[in-house]
């Protein structure tokens, strides 16, 4: 098991947010978490960050802890932020380079990796660049680049396909892909429901705060008596939007 959440409850300034989450992610497979504005999403992935502190509750990855490992646990974590974040005074180049530095890899073997990811996403001729040059398209593409430099055990992208041309969104998803047949495992917030029922083994459905359902979709069509429905229709049936 990659990813475990006990009992997880917690939000911001004393305000909680989400409520008794639980749910785990196995090794090998890709997890959607759906849900409304404000259900409860981002907060889930900022607790699993460690950038929120869990009111209740406990999450583990790969069965380490922040409290006993926070250097081994965040090694085993890569994460895309829905809006792209960047240091300005550094090029594309500088940026690899921090995080091969940060993540403590290899800078041949980085390099090796990121010459890949480059060549893939059309930006082998921007190393030199600073991101001020860049679209917010290009931007995601860096942020894309050097989580997946990383090879991490837990992918965590929070609205993968924003700002990305179909072309990028193809090569994401068979980069996900190629990520999962290697082992790897990949927890995505998104809300294009049709891409996430094709490409993902799990769903998460939150709503205002607790998780309403939780397995693969055939799963939940027998849990909810929704045999043959689409995603969409649990979702909005779910969340009472129809």
């Amino acid at each position: 098991m990659i990813l475990k959440i006990d009992n997880l409850s917690g939000g911001y300034n004393r305000r909680k947010i989400i409520e008794n989450i639980n749910f785990s992610i196995d090794k090998a497979s890709i997890t959607a978490i759906i849900g409304l504005n404000g259900a409860g999403k981002s907060t889930t992935i900022k607790h699993i960050l460690g950038l929120l502190k869990p009111m209740e509750g406990k999450v583990e990855v790969k069965g380490l802890t922040l409290e006993k490992n926070v250097e081994e646990y965040r090694r085993n974590i890569s994460y895309i932020p829905e809006s792209p974040v960047l240091y300005d005074e550094l090029t594309l180049e500088e940026h690899i380079n921090l995080t091969a530095m940060a993540y403590g890899i290899d800078m041949k073997e980085a390099w090796k990796r990121a010459d890949y990811l480059l060549k893939l996403f059309k930006l082998e001729n921007k190393k030199k660049f600073l991101p001020i040059h860049f679209s917010k398209g290009m931007k995601q593409k860096v942020m894309i680049i050097c989580a997946f430099l990383v090879e991490p055990s837990l992918y965590i992208i929070d609205e993968p396909f924003l700002g990305l041309d179909p072309i990028a969104i193809k090569d994401l998803i068979d980069l996900m892909t190629k990520e999962k047949e290697k082992g790897k495992s990949i927890l995505m917030s998104t809300h294009i429901l049709a891409t996430a029922e094709r490409y993902c083994d799990n769903f998460v459905i939150i709503h205002e705060g607790k998780i309403v359902a939780n397995g693969n979709l055939e799963d939940i069509r027998t849990e909810f008596n929704m045999q043959d429905a689409k995603l969409d229709d649990i979702y909005l049936s779910l969340t009472n939007q129809v």
